[in-house]
This record gives C-alpha cells, structure tokens and sequence, in this order.
C-alpha cells in the first residue's frame, strides 16, 4: 500500500491518504468521517487496526467518488510533514566512504576518514523543520558555494521501538521512502574538523523526502532495491540497497537504542557518485533538477534555485 500526505488544491486541506492503482488519491479522513486522522503520524500511531481499515477501503475505492481525488487536484507534501527525528547513518555504503576520502580540501583531510570504523553504525541528527516535498524548489544557501546530492533510503518507524532485536526490527518499521540528502560541503567540511555535524546538513529544504510511504508488503525485499540518481537527466548516482553495510533490519535495532516512535526517519547513508567524490566538482546551481528513483518507491524530485 502507497500512503501519501497530501493538500486538497480545491479547499486548502491537508490530509492524507491510499494512493490507488489508477493514480488517484483516497482521503482516508474524510472517507471515515474524521476516524481516521489526518496526519501520518497520528494514523501510524493507531497502529495495524488503522494499517487494515485503509486497505479494505482502498479495496473498495473508485474514481469518481467524492473522497478520491485525481492526481491534478492534490498537493503532494513529504509523507511524514514533520518526524520527531531523523537518525541519518553515515558512510553506510564502503564506495561512498571510499570515493569521499579523495577529497581535497584540507578541512575534510582533517577529519582523517581512514579511521572510520565500523564497529556499530553511526551517525548524526538531522532538523525535521528541513524537510520538503517531492517537486519542492530548494534555494542555494547563501552561505554555501558547495551544495551536494546524496540519494538514500527512508525508513519510517510504525510503532514505538525500544532495544529491539534485528531479528524483529522490521515489525516496528510502517514503511519506506525516498530521502534526498542535500548537503553543503564546504560547511560540511569544516564541522567535520571540529568534529560535529548540524548546518552543513540541516539548512531549509536540505531533507526532500517521499513521494510516499510504501508499507513492506509491497515492497518486497528491502535488501534488494535498486536506486538510481539523475543530474539533469544524468545518471550521477546508481546502486542497490543489497550494498548497505548496516541493512535496514540493523539500522533500526541499533538506533532502538534510544526510543524510536512512529513517523521518526531513519536514512541508509548514501552510495557512491556524489559530487564532492568526483575528481572535477562543479556543485548544484540555479536550474538543476535531481531525481531520486527507488524500486517500487516511485521517484522524488527536487529543483535548485538561487
């Protein structure tokens, strides 16, 4: 099942939903009068008795009903508008961790990547106020002559998850999405030296994510899932979620070390073929779409403006 979070174009409201296999958008609050919310994370809070309630209604939903809306008439928003956290996991691909210790600039050599470790994953937090929808336009910091792209998976916690197992972990999860994790390099760099992480990854609109949230059923197997990362048109990024170091079952067990609730976001770390990575960057600027594709998660779009 595809949820979505979505805006209605003709009265302003925004609720979400089952997106239907014509395209069309159920609004699961008003098709149960209110019962259901219209929130992600307070629906995700009501657990599998909700989960089910949305299926049986999708099952039964046709265009043309007052409550399903043709894709021309909705908003898309980021499926979960504002997670209590985002738990980003570093360098969880080896090529990424790799092609990032050939970087040049003396604030990133500082941060002595060969010593990264692997021991558990880690990672740092990133704001929930920067996240932004699919087609959203992202202005250029001012305070960034460095922007980056990286393409990762979301996963989106269902329930509250406290020192689970990895053998269980994916019990807890509501679904997956697509995160794109915009980053300004330079400033990136230099916290990197001191040691931290905050505005070279949390600056508005540096957390595009969605289009949906895509429960496990439909994913299938979330160790194989191909992803791919377009410039302008460009394949710039391409792998597959089997090259995870931490797969997604680890990644919640570890970070269930602290209470992880419904609607939080847990991200994969990015694969290989960044633009700090390549031997001649030449960063995001004015006009640059980026497309983030995974299988059987649709595809997020993010445009850069000044």
């Amino acid at each position: 099942m595809k949820l979505a979070s979505f805006k209605i174009k003709l009265d302003g409201r925004s609720t979400i939903g089952v997106v239907l296999a014509d395209g069309s958008y159920l609004d699961l609050n008003a098709m149960t009068g209110c019962e259901l919310p219209n929130t992600m994370i307070a629906f995700l809070e009501m657990g599998e008795d909700a989960m089910e309630r949305a299926r049986a209604l999708a099952a039964g939903a046709a265009a043309g009903h007052p409550n399903v809306f043709p894709a021309m008439d909705i908003e898309l928003q980021a499926p979960v508008l504002r997670p209590g956290k985002i738990m980003h996991t570093s360098c969880n691909f080896p090529g990424h961790l790799s092609e990032l210790t050939t970087w040049q600039a003396p604030e990133w050599q500082a941060h002595n990547w060969g010593d990264f470790h692997f021991e558990h994953p880690t990672g740092f937090l990133e704001a929930p106020s920067s996240i932004v929808a699919t087609g959203a336009s992202v202005a250029i910091p001012h305070f960034t002559k460095q922007l980056d792209y990286e393409i990762e998976l979301g996963v989106v916690i269902g329930k509250k998850a406290f020192r689970v197992s990895p053998q269980e972990a994916l019990d807890y999860v509501a679904g997956l999405t697509i995160f794109n994790d915009l980053s300004a390099r330079d400033i990136q760099a230099r916290e990197h030296a001191n040691k931290v992480i905050l505005l070279g990854k949390s600056f508005n609109g540096s957390c595009p994510l969605g289009p949906y949230l895509v429960t496990l059923d439909e994913v299938g197997d979330v160790n194989d899932l191909d992803m791919q990362l377009t410039l302008n048109g460009q394949p710039r990024q391409t792998s597959n979620s089997s090259r995870l170091h931490y797969k997604v079952a680890d990644m919640v067990s570890w970070w269930s070390n602290t209470t992880l609730e419904p609607g939080d976001v847990i991200t994969s770390g990015s694969p290989p073929g960044v633009i700090a990575g390549s031997e001649n960057p030449i960063y995001l600027k004015n006009g640059d779409r980026i497309d983030c594709n995974i299988a059987k998660l649709g595809t997020l779009t993010t445009f850069i403006t000044d």
